[in-house]
C-alpha cells in the first residue's frame, strides 16, 4: 500500500488542494456549529471505513481521539458499520485502528 500523504507531502504535490482542503475543509466545513468536532470525526471515520478509504483512515483515527472518541468508541463504530457497510470494510477498518496502537 502507498504511504499516506502528509499535509506537508500533499502541499509539495498539489499546493492548491492542500490550501482547500486547509481553507475550505479544516477551517470552514470542520468549524461550522451545528455538529461537534467530535460528531464530524464519527461521521467522516464511519465514511472512510464504508468506503475502504484505508489510506486515510489512521490520520483521522487520531483526530477522532484528538476529538473525544476512545478506543471502544472507535472498535463499537466499527461493530455497527459490519452489518451497513460489510464485513470486510469493518475488518480493514479495525486493522488500521490495531495498526495506530
Amino acid at each position: 500500500m502507498p504511504t499516506p500523504l502528509t499535509r506537508e507531502t500533499l502541499s509539495d504535490i498539489a499546493p492548491k488542494l492542500a490550501q482547500l482542503s486547509q481553507d475550505v475543509l479544516f477551517d470552514d466545513i470542520w468549524q461550522r456549529p451545528q455538529l461537534s468536532p467530535r460528531d464530524r470525526s464519527l461521521i467522516t471515520v464511519a465514511a472512510l471505513v464504508a468506503l475502504e478509504r484505508t489510506q486515510q483512515l489512521p490520520w483521522h483515527l487520531d483526530f477522532a481521539r484528538h476529538n473525544g472518541l476512545d478506543r471502544q468508541e472507535l472498535v463499537e463504530l466499527m461493530t455497527h458499520l459490519a452489518f451497513y457497510a460489510g464485513w470486510p470494510a469493518a475488518v480493514s477498518g479495525l486493522s488500521c485502528l490495531t495498526e495506530e496502537q
